[in-house]
């Protein structure tokens, strides 16, 4: 593999917005152009970064100094399983939702193809790099893409949603700098593998400080996450924003999860000394608990089909949280089995729930009702319909079937039900949940809670989503649905073939995320990876 390589990522969709940016909004051919290489190409390095990150015995694929500068001074972007996974995902995301965003929705506002570029190239390199400063860099070019797609469209409602958003993710990244300032203040850098070294020999009397400062960055990263109560943004943003950009949405919110994952893992692992080892891990397990709470809650009570996926997103967050909360290897490479399935369902279903709203091309600023508040002579419509039923055999039109079985798709992946990959997911994550009971180590009472919860979100989806179903394609025989177009269809049909792919051939990805899983646990690798003998320190 080309040194080169772990670049690309970041500079291939850079490029290509640059690109975009110079031919102008009435060069849409060219544009469109530009933006499905880019997809197709982050596809194929992603796949190049995957294969060579699943060889080895756990060192790093690859280490890229920018301007060879040592790592502790200079850039530095770090391939290992858990970055190349999450690359992966995110091109293979990008390249399912491109097509459903050239349907109608880049056509409501100026810009979507370079903010999507953009967004791609900070979300790529919020996953590569190898310090905390860069973090910020590509944390902020990442969120001010967002800002742009959040309002793409605009309407009253999709502007009050998103300036809320801004203003969240504001105070979020005010924070992020402030928890950076102090990491620096006390260690002298914020490269990732120094920090880890150095870490077990800060002083005792700087130690809090260091706690400080980690304790407020991850704050912002759990505002990013919608932990609870942190996330009461999340659900009114995702179901504003154009159902193409509420997918690549989902995939944004687990950019939190990542960081936290690798830190707690790689700072504050089973090396950083006894003052600091496990620093957090409570409260992200009890933060994962009422989160998953908080979603059920919301879920249940959701009357549009936007918000009651932004509750699962947040149920998605809370799981994570407190599977990665107990630092289980076998719990981890199932919590990132579920980070995979949970993303591309809940990404399908924002698509679903676009090609579902009975707007059709003219978008409202009012949300799809499911139940309204007072229905209106309800026995006597309901007599109407038993009277106009015959014998005579009902005819599904394709575009509806095709619609009702992908919902049913997404139900079966979100609520984690056989035969689909969400079962498996949930299967591998709860599994090893319940060894951790009998470790001295692991906090029994909220871990069996924890697992109690993960089950009960999975049948209050099922619940939530059957409400929904009923009275989107059955209780309204009057409904009409907007004509979806074969770009749409096309990217629910690919976001599903692969939670399919995933369900037939579970074998080798879950054989990779236990590989990752142990790479995390061993953050040795990591540190000499990047680092030289002695490199921590000038």
């Amino acid at each position: 593999m080309s040194p080169h390589l772990a670049i690309a990522p970041i500079v291939l969709p850079l490029l290509v917005a640059a690109l975009q940016l110079i031919a102008g909004e009435r060069r849409q051919r060219t544009v469109l152009a530009l933006s499905l290489a880019s997809c197709l190409g982050l596809v194929v390095v992603a796949a190049m970064l995957l294969l060579a990150a699943q060889q080895g015995d756990g060192a790093m694929a690859s280490v890229y100094r920018i301007g060879d500068w040592p790592a502790r001074f200079g850039i530095v972007l770090v391939v290992d399983r858990l970055s190349a996974l999450m690359v992966t995902l995110t091109a293979v995301v990008a390249l399912a939702v491109l097509p459903a965003a050239l349907a109608r929705w880049q056509h409501r506002g100026n810009y979507f193809q370079p903010l999507f570029q953009f967004l791609l190239m900070g979300l790529n390199g919020a996953f590569l790099t190898g310090d905390l400063f860069n973090l910020f860099v590509f944390f902020e070019v990442l969120l001010a893409a967002s800002y742009g797609l959040a309002l793409h469209g605009s309407g009253a409602r999709r502007v009050s949603a998103g300036l809320h958003y801004i203003v969240v993710n504001l105070t979020a990244s005010m924070l992020f700098l402030l928890g950076v300032s102090l990491i620096f203040g006390v260690t002298g850098t914020l490269n990732m593998a120094a920090l880890a070294e150095m870490i077990p020999t800060v002083p005792e009397n700087t130690r809090s400080l260091l706690h400080a400062g980690a304790a407020i960055l991850g704050v912002a990263f759990l505002v990013k996450t919608a932990m609870w109560p942190l996330g009461f943004w999340l659900p009114r943003t995702y179901a504003a924003s154009a159902p193409a950009v509420a997918a690549m949405f989902a995939l944004m919110t687990k950019v939190g999860i990542y960081v936290l994952l690798r830190l707690s893992l790689l700072l504050f692992g089973d090396g950083a000394g006894p003052a600091s080892t496990g620093f957090g891990s409570g409260w992200l397990l009890w933060g994962g608990v009422a989160t998953i709470v908080a979603g059920i809650i919301g879920m249940l009570g959701a009357r549009d089909l936007g918000k009651l996926a932004g509750y699962n997103v947040i149920i998605s967050s809370g799981t994570l949280l407190g599977a990665i909360a107990l630092q289980q290897p076998a719990v981890t490479a199932g919590a990132l089995a579920y980070l995979v399935v949970s993303t591309l369902g809940i990404a399908t279903f924002f698509l679903v729930a676009g090609l579902v709203s009975p707007q059709g091309e003219e978008e409202a600023d009012d949300a799809l009702q499911l139940e309204p508040y007072e229905p209106v002579d309800a026995d006597a419509r309901s007599a109407t319909l038993y009277a106009d039923e015959d014998e005579s055999r009902v005819v599904i039109p394709a575009p509806v079937a095709m619609l009702a079985v992908s919902f049913l798709a997404c139900a079966l992946v979100l609520a984690g039900l056989p035969p689909l990959s969400g079962f498996l997911a949930k299967f591998a994550m709860l599994s090893p949940m319940l060894g951790t009971l009998a470790l001295d180590a692991a906090p029994r009472t909220v871990t069996l809670t924890l697992f109690t919860l993960v089950i009960v979100a999975g049948f209050c989806t099922v619940v939530a989503m059957c409400r929904a179903g009923i009275h989107i394609f059955w209780a309204d025989p009057d409904r009409r649905f907007p004509q979806a177009r074969v770009t749409e269809v096309s990217a629910i049909v690919l976001l599903l073939g692969l939670c399919l792919l995933l369900t037939v051939l579970p074998q080798a990805p879950l054989d990779y995320l236990h590989d990752a899983a142990r790479q995390l646990h061993d953050p040795a690798h990591y540190i000499h990876g990047v680092l030289p003998a002695g490199g921590a320190r000038p």
